[in-house]
């Protein structure tokens, strides 16, 4: 089954945003069950044969995004889906929600691993080294050379769009987890890609770029935060650029990167002095609202 049949072409919507003019790539409108950032990390495996491939194994969050796009693309290609997690929540077994309730909905099994000696990543990538030969193993969150595959399909549909409307001074920007999204689109664009670190600050996601990376100089540009922000962690400002987002634009957006995103590109945009024609790239994963946002309503609800 080839990608293209399964990622269609997603669309770029043009609006209004604090003032400014911007265009939405809605990579969220991608395939009902594949779709943002991950679908396009995982393109490779959706768009080549695995022979005698049955089973995909991964690992994470029980409420990553990655969970729930590997889910689909094993649905997609008829493996089955190991997913590792650390912990499991007694609450989240007994009440499944987002994206663990659709990976499971879809077939996923996910193995909890406790009381590990070293985290969980030191922990699978000494697992994958003794898989069976029918079981093909993932990085978390798809953070491998292989994602240049689907990423490349995402800027050739950029540069079609720019040059179909003649935008004169294009801008990227999206918002970076480990970072190999941005890397790769700076790679296949000959325009600037700005992105922002969500997981762990700046010098992390500058140790993500390195170890694809080593000339520091094709990285994307990075815009600093205002202030440090913990993954995962709710923030008042996040809760409300989402609201007001949803309001100006009638787009729902991720609550884990977006909000951060649009935070920091409308800082960088109140100080630019030229015209730039920015692409925001939506980043799917609107499933995971199902946890976020009660967890926003219960929290600030009342405040706003």
């Amino acid at each position: 089954m080839h990608v293209s049949k399964i990622l269609n072409n997603s669309p770029v919507q043009t609006l209004q945003f604090n003032g400014f003019k911007l265009f939405i790539k809605r990579d969220d409108l991608l395939n009902p069950h594949f779709s943002g950032n991950k679908a396009r990390k995982f393109g490779y495996f959706l768009d080549n044969q695995f022979p005698g491939i049955n089973k995909i194994v991964g690992y994470g969050s029980v409420q990553a995004n990655s969970l729930y796009s590997l889910a689909a693309l094993a649905n997609i290609k008829g493996w089955q889906l190991d997913f590792y997690v650390q912990r499991l929540a007694n609450w989240v077994k007994e009440k499944p929600i987002g994206n663990y309730a659709g990976a499971l909905k879809l077939g996923a099994n996910i193995i909890e691993v406790d009381n590990l000696e070293s985290n969980l990543e030191s922990y699978m990538l000494e697992k994958s080294l003794t898989l069976p030969e029918d079981n093909l193993f993932v990085p978390e969150g798809g953070r491998c050379q292989l994602a240049k595959h689907g990423i490349k399909k995402l800027a050739d549909e950029l540069l079609e769009y720019i040059e179909v409307e003649k935008l004169a001074n294009p801008v990227i920007m999206l918002p970076s987890g480990t970072g190999a999204t941005a890397l790769f689109l700076q790679a296949f664009l000959p325009c600037k890609v700005l992105t922002c670190a969500c997981v762990g600050g700046e010098s992390y996601l500058e140790t993500q770029f390195e170890e694809l990376q080593a000339d520091s100089s094709r990285w994307p540009t990075i815009i600093k935060t205002d202030k440090k922000y913990h993954f995962g962690k709710l923030y008042p400002e996040f809760y409300q650029i989402w609201l007001k987002l949803l309001k100006q634009t009638n787009i729902e957006f991720d609550l884990l990167y977006d909000p951060l995103g649009w935070l920091t590109l409308t800082n960088y945009l109140e100080k630019q002095q030229e015209k730039q024609d920015i692409i925001y790239i939506h980043q799917g994963g609107l499933i995971g609202n199902e946890s976020m946002l009660p967890r926003y309503k219960r929290k600030y609800e009342n405040k706003q």
